[in-house]
Formats: structure tokens, C-alpha cells, sequence
């Protein structure tokens, strides 16, 4: 009997080995894809984005997201420095909304408000890394997430996973999906990275051109709320509909920028914006499958040391983060971002960087 209990003892010893090794990705790693001289490198630390290297006009590889050079300072983060975003991305008023005749109460992290899913939102989680591909002609990674019932106040189970993929001619596919297992709930799926195209330590973004393809904007109320309305942005400065530069207007507003815009595609997979760079001749152009983009300047990036010990500050990036409209839970006039069991979630956001020479 010793001697079989004790088999049993080592038997369950090495099943425990063996099924805490099978566990891929439960442990914070960096993780690499590649082709050719475009590359990116993602953690399952939030599923982060921590750098996109690419050429510029003169052939010279540079890193093009604000990021850290360790784990540990992403973990620290309050910037959310290329985080993916969840439940939630941007803010819900009041932290609470009713949902089907339920009132749920959310957990606050700006004040009375919720941003970016709260204190424990999809940028501060440990992801799985289900799939890793880093041969053949477009090399992915796919990390999956389940978010349980009551997490941060959400109802639902949900199950998430996001795919960075690269493809032919310099291009980055990014594509969020999720399911609601087994309640209605609200999903608004993003990423953050702060991008200066002319690369993470060339200064700030302000001489960058950029152009967004949306006629409206949905203004804030003094928390950085929505108040509901979709307005014009017609002989304001928040008007790109034609390139202009990023510092050519930003003084007219409060901070900088900071607003979501209401793209005017209704096409599924729409044009939100370009940017361009002439020192590097770097271009992004950005098409994505969401109806708003976040348009935002680094206005609270203060004296932030990031990789090899640059020091970011305010306008040392910009962010485009295309996202289902902020608040939307408590404006039934903005498009819905309700996911209810059996219905898919997917939000794609194509990346196509190019080189533009004078």
C-alpha cells in the first residue's frame, strides 16, 4: 500500500509538472514576428504591442511605437503604451449603465469614471498565446483572454482573443474577436500604441501631416465624457478631412487632442486616417472595420522615460484608435455596442506603411 501510495504521489507530482508546462504563454514573455526588415514584438503582458520596426526613406530600420525596454514598466504603465483594451476602450460615464432593465455598477479608475475596462482592464492581464506562427508568408501571433462574469462589474462570461498578423508590403493586420458566453454585455475592443512614424526617440509629431476621414466628431463634457451629440467639425480645428498638420491648429484646443471621431465610411472596412512623415517619408495609412477613431496627441505623456532611456513628452506620439463610439452604453443614438450570447464580435484594423520620397 506505501509503495502504491507513493507511485500515486509521484504520478500526481509529474502530471502537475507536466500540465503547469503545457500551459503556454501563462508566463510574461516577448514574442517576435518578422518579415524581412518589418518587424514587430508583442508581450502577453496586456497584449501589448512594445515596438514596430520598419525602413525609412533612406532604407534605415527605426523603431516607430513609444514603448519601455522591460516588463516591469509596462506593468507600471499609466499611459497604456501599445495595450490591447477591454472590456471596454475609452470611457463609460459614471462607471454604470443599465442593461435589460439591470443596473450595473462598474468599477471606477478616472475619477466617477471607467477607462479602458478599469483598475484591471484587458491591458493588466496575462494573456494566452494560443498560436505563435513565425514561418511562411505572413507570420501571426494570437493571444486569447477569458474575461469571467463580474469582472470590473461587466456581465457575462466573455472569451477574446486578438491576432497580429504581418502581410505583404508592409503591412499589419490586427483583428479582435470575442464572444459572449452567456450574458448580454457591452464590448468595445481597441489598442493603444502612441505612433511617431518618424520614429520612437525623433521628437514630437507636431510637423507630421494627418488625415482623418470623418465630418464629426462627438464632443466632451468637462470629464471627458461624450454628452451625446455628434457635431460638425467644419471650421474647427478638429477638421482633417484635408492633411494638415498636427501642430498647425493644436493650440487652439485645451490640452491638445483627445477626441473620438465619427468616421464617414458605412463601408465594412472603412478609411480612417493617414499619416505622414516627411523627414522619415515614412506614411501610415489606417482602414478599419469600427465606426469611430480616437484621436489623441500624448497631451499626459510627462516626462515619461521610455526605451534606451529616451524621455517622452507631451506630443512625442499621436494614437488612432479606431473603437465602437465612448460611452456608448448610455447614448442609444450612438451605434451599439451591446454583444449578446450566440452573436460574433470582430474588429479588424488594417495598418499599410509605405515610404512617400520628395
Amino acid at each position: 500500500m506505501s509503495s502504491n501510495f507513493s507511485l500515486l504521489i509521484c504520478l500526481f507530482f509529474i502530471l502537475h509538472l507536466l500540465a503547469a508546462a503545457s500551459v503556454t504563454g501563462r508566463k510574461i514573455g516577448i514574442y517576435e514576428i518578422k518579415k524581412g526588415d518589418f518587424s514587430i514584438k508583442v508581450t502577453n503582458y496586456g497584449a501589448t504591442i512594445i515596438s514596430v520596426f520598419l525602413p525609412d526613406k533612406n532604407g534605415k530600420v527605426g523603431d516607430v511605437v513609444l514603448g519601455y525596454d522591460t516588463i516591469n514598466e509596462y506593468k507600471n504603465d499609466t499611459s497604456y503604451f501599445g495595450a490591447a483594451l477591454g472590456r471596454v476602450a475609452n470611457r463609460i460615464g459614471g462607471a454604470q449603465f443599465t442593461l435589460n432593465g439591470t443596473h450595473y455598477k462598474l468599477v471606477a479608475n478616472e475619477g466617477v469614471n471607467m477607462l479602458h475596462g478599469g483598475l484591471k482592464g484587458f491591458s493588466k492581464v496575462v494573456w494566452k498565446v494560443s498560436k505563435f506562427v513565425i514561418d511562411g508568408p505572413c507570420p501571426y501571433i494570437t493571444l486569447t483572454y477569458h474575461s469571467p462574469d463580474g469582472q470590473e462589474g461587466f456581465p457575462g462570461d466573455v472569451l477574446v482573443s486578438v491576432t497580429y498578423k504581418l502581410e505583404d508590403h508592409y503591412k499589419l493586420n490586427v483583428v479582435f474577436k470575442a464572444k459572449a458566453l452567456n450574458k448580454a454585455t457591452p464590448i468595445n475592443l481597441s489598442h493603444h500604441p502612441y505612433w511617431n512614424i518618424g520614429g520612437h526617440n525623433s521628437g514630437d509629431v507636431l510637423s507630421q501631416v494627418v488625415q482623418i476621414f470623418a465630418s464629426h466628431i462627438t464632443p466632451l463634457d468637462k470629464q471627458h465624457v461624450p454628452t451625446g451629440e455628434i457635431s460638425p467639425v467644419k471650421n474647427t480645428p478638429y477638421d482633417f478631412l484635408k492633411p494638415h498638420k498636427v501642430g498647425s491648429r493644436i493650440d487652439k484646443i485645451q490640452d491638445g487632442y483627445d477626441i473620438n471621431y465619427a468616421l464617414d465610411s458605412t463601408k465594412k472596412m472603412k478609411h480612417v486616417a493617414i499619416v505622414y512623415d516627411k523627414k522619415s517619408g515614412r506614411v501610415m495609412d489606417i482602414k478599419a472595420t469600427a465606426p469611430g477613431v480616437q484621436f489623441y496627441t500624448a497631451n499626459f505623456v510627462i516626462n515619461t522615460k521610455g526605451k534606451g532611456g529616451y524621455v517622452y513628452q507631451p506630443r512625442a506620439a499621436l494614437c488612432l484608435e479606431t473603437q465602437g463610439f465612448p460611452d456608448a452604453v448610455n447614448h442609444p443614438n450612438f451605434p451599439s455596442t451591446i454583444v449578446t450570447p450566440g452573436k460574433n464580435y470582430v474588429h479588424s484594423v488594417l495598418y499599410t506603411f509605405s515610404i512617400k520620397k520628395n
